[in-house]
């Protein structure tokens, strides 16, 4: 069994093809296939001691879900299914998205909703990363000056997310044991 689960919530597809990406860089024993946050269970999570988390950020700064106008449930839902979830013991890395011309207000702000879970059910979350490169005038997933996770912008800078991808897995190479 691969020793990282890669979880997303998704409305648009786009988080999902970002989870694709990170899953592409390695092979099946390290990392399993990308599951969406609606068909996974509890014990799904569990099953892997290192996991990687993603979402959009929608609205104004809102989970995926079905209060946010989404066709399918998600973040918003599996938190509240997961509550009794225990991550202690294991190592989580987050990526979010987000749009950080037309939601310079909030942007990624979710991916701190999905940091405030991970840490809440006793995981160890890495791979914050640097603020610099972006444009927006707030987000709630900024900790300590550095962005909580992974934050990359499809809508205004496509073009950097290969890089940043890249760059973001080699920071957490350590934390996560990987060889890149």
């Amino acid at each position: 069994m691969p020793r990282i689960g890669i979880f997303y919530g998704s409305n648009t597809g786009n988080t999902r093809r970002v989870a694709k990406m990170i899953r592409k860089r390695f092979d099946e024993t390290t990392m399993a296939d990308p599951v969406n946050i609606n068909k996974a269970s509890r014990e799904d999570l569990e099953a892997y001691p290192l996991l990687i988390l993603g979402t959009p950020t929608l609205g104004e700064g809102q989970l995926p879900g079905m209060s946010a106008d989404c066709n399918d449930e998600s973040w918003e839902e599996a938190i509240e299914r997961l509550d009794d979830i225990d991550l202690s013991g294991k190592t989580v890395a987050l990526f979010g998205l987000g749009d950080q011309v037309a939601y310079r207000t909030e942007f990624v702000d979710a991916l701190f909703e999905l940091y405030e879970f991970a840490i809440d059910k006793g995981a160890r979350v890495v791979g914050s990363w640097p603020v610099t490169g972006y444009d927006f005038k707030h987000s709630n997933a900024v900790v300590d000056g550095r962005f909580v996770g992974l934050a990359l912008d499809l809508d205004n800078q496509k073009d950097l997310t290969e890089a940043r991808i890249d760059d973001w897995l080699k920071s957490i190479a350590a934390d996560f044991q990987l060889s890149l």
